[in-house]
Order: C-alpha cells, then sequence, then structure tokens
C-alpha cells in the first residue's frame, strides 16, 4: 500500500474514532456535571474537526501540479498543523479560565461513577490508538498524523489524569473529607490545561518556521559541509546555497561558480557533480526540489 493511501487509511480510522469519544466524552460530562470531561469531549469534538482538514490536505498532496499551484500543495500542511495547533491552544486557555473560576466559585458536586467509568474506557482506547498510530508513523513520516498521535496522547494523559483524580475523591469521601471534593473537578482541569498548552503551542512555533521558510539548522549545516567538500575536491571558485523544509517538500538550490580549469567541462562531469550532491541530500523523490546551477560569473550568484 502506497504511503499517501496508508496515511489517508489512518486519518478516516482515526476521525471515526475520534467522533465517537467526542459524543461521549460530552453527553457523560453532562450527565456527571464534570467540567474537566465536557472538556476533553470538546477537544475530541475540536480534533475530529482538523482531523478532517487534514484528510483534506493529505488528497490534495496527491494530486499533480497545476498552472496555478506550480510548486505543488506542500504549504497547505503547514498552514494546517498552524490552524489546529492554535485552536488546541486556545481550547487549553479557555479551559484553564474556566477551572481558575471554577475553584474561585467553590467548586460543584460530580457522579463520580459516570467519571470513573468514562475516564477507564476512554484512557485506554486513546493509549491504544496513541500506540497504534506512533508504530505506523515510523514508516511513512507523516507530520499529519503526528499531530494526530500527540492528540491522541494528549487525550489519553487527560482520561488518565481524570481516572486518577476521581479516584482521590472517591478516597476523599470515605476518609471523611467529603467538603474537599467539589474542588477536585476544576482542579484536574486547571493542571490538565497547564501541562497540555506546551504540546500545541510547540506544534504552531514549528510549522510558523515552515510557513517563513526558516531552514533547518541540521539542513543548513548538511549543505554546508557538502559545499566545502565539493568545493575542497573541485576547486569551484564561489558558491551559495538555499534550502527550505514545507511540509512534506523539501527544495534546494545550489549555485556554483566553477574555476578556470573546468571552464569547458561536458555535461556529463557536471552530471556527475549533480549527482553527487544529490545523494549526499538524499531524500529523492516527487517531495524533492533540487537545482544545481553552474557558472563562470559570479554575478549570478
Amino acid at each position: 500500500m502506497k504511503a499517501t493511501d496508508l496515511e489517508q487509511r489512518i486519518l478516516k480510522q482515526s476521525l471515526l474514532c475520534t467522533v465517537m469519544i467526542a459524543g461521549l466524552g460530552i453527553a457523560v460530562g453532562i450527565l456527571s456535571g464534570s467540567l474537566a470531561i465536557i472538556f476533553d469531549g470538546m477537544f475530541s469534538a475540536l480534533d475530529a474537526a482538523m482531523c478532517s482538514l487534514s484528510l483534506l490536505v493529505t488528497r490534495l498532496l496527491q494530486q499533480e501540479s497545476s498552472r496555478r499551484f506550480q510548486h505543488g500543495f506542500w504549504h497547505i500542511e503547514p498552514l494546517v498543523l498552524v490552524f489546529n495547533g492554535s485552536l488546541l491552544a486556545v481550547l487549553c486557555f479557555y479551559a484553564f479560565i474556566n477551572a481558575v473560576k471554577g475553584l474561585l466559585d467553590g467548586g460543584h458536586e460530580l457522579e463520580f461513577g459516570w467519571g470513573v467509568f468514562y475516564a477507564v474506557v476512554v484512557a485506554a482506547f486513546c493509549f491504544v490508538m496513541f500506540l497504534r498510530e506512533r508504530r505506523v508513523n515510523r514508516v511513512i513520516d507523516s507530520e499529519l498524523i503526528g499531530l494526530d498521535i500527540k492528540s491522541w496522547l494528549m487525550s489519553a494523559c487527560i482520561s488518565s489524569a481524570l481516572l486518577l483524580a476521581f479516584s482521590i475523591a472517591w478516597l476523599l469521601e470515605r476518609i471523611g473529607q467529603g467538603h474537599l471534593t467539589p474542588y477536585i473537578d476544576p482542579g484536574v482541569l486547571a493542571l490538565l490545561t497547564v501541562v497540555l498548552i506546551p504540546m500545541p503551542i510547540g506544534t504552531v512555533i514549528g510549522a510558523v518556521k515552515e510557513v517563513l521558510l526558516i531552514t533547518p539548522p541540521d539542513l543548513e549545516h548538511e549543505l554546508r559541509d557538502l559545499m566545502q567538500q565539493l568545493t575542497a575536491d573541485y576547486g569551484f571558485v564561489k558558491h551559495s546555497h538555499y534550502a527550505t523544509r514545507v511540509g512534506r517538500g523539501l527544495f534546494v538550490e545550489v549555485h556554483i561558480v566553477l574555476p578556470e580549469a573546468m571552464e569547458h567541462a561536458g555535461v556529463r562531469q557536471l552530471d556527475q557533480i549533480r549527482d553527487r550532491i544529490s545523494r549526499a541530500i538524499g531524500e529523492s523523490g516527487p517531495d524533492r526540489w533540487l537545482t544545481v546551477a553552474f557558472t563562470r560569473d559570479p554575478r549570478w550568484l
């Protein structure tokens, strides 16, 4: 099965499962009176919407370039990551404000039976989905599935924390400290949002770097070392390179000023240099754009 087909199948399955978890979370949250469970359900609902958008992007990425989009659709992928991560961060921030307000208002009573049932079922399911998608993504290395993996891990952590919180609340009631239980739900919600918000923010920062065409440091170091080695081997007068990543697309331009001794170098010899650069960069395929230009005039750099 092609990597893109497998990617779409995984995202479709994830979308269906996420919708089910979202519906269950919102329903149980209302029945139990838990803001934390409602937050978990809303988190899953938002994740389902973003998963639908990611699925649309994977289909766009399979299309060939057109007259209007001559460089393909790679730029859409980081834009989706920025949008997705931003919404998740806003949701976490809003939930944190509600949690603080709940603590200041004295908390509220919960129906712990429903809460424990939900936390056990959803935590187990989310961990299974996280492990399954992580195993698949080791092969296809998709950023969109990578973001989905983070979402499943976040959901699993939320549900596990809820299970721990409800267990603590049940224990407090048994030891005669029931007056503290109303603070459990908003307290857990506040803690969860503080712990989780760095994950979508990190995704947004990484995607914004791609949108702004910022060259990854490791790619820059790799190209610089390569060109230094080639200069030592062929005696190039001067060279320059430009590289960036956008989504799954890799764009590399190399411009070389040839020495006088290579002024009459044939196409075959120049192609050998191109092949050497291509092999060193790697990632050969439709997602890589490599341009290697030769000149004797430094003005063309």
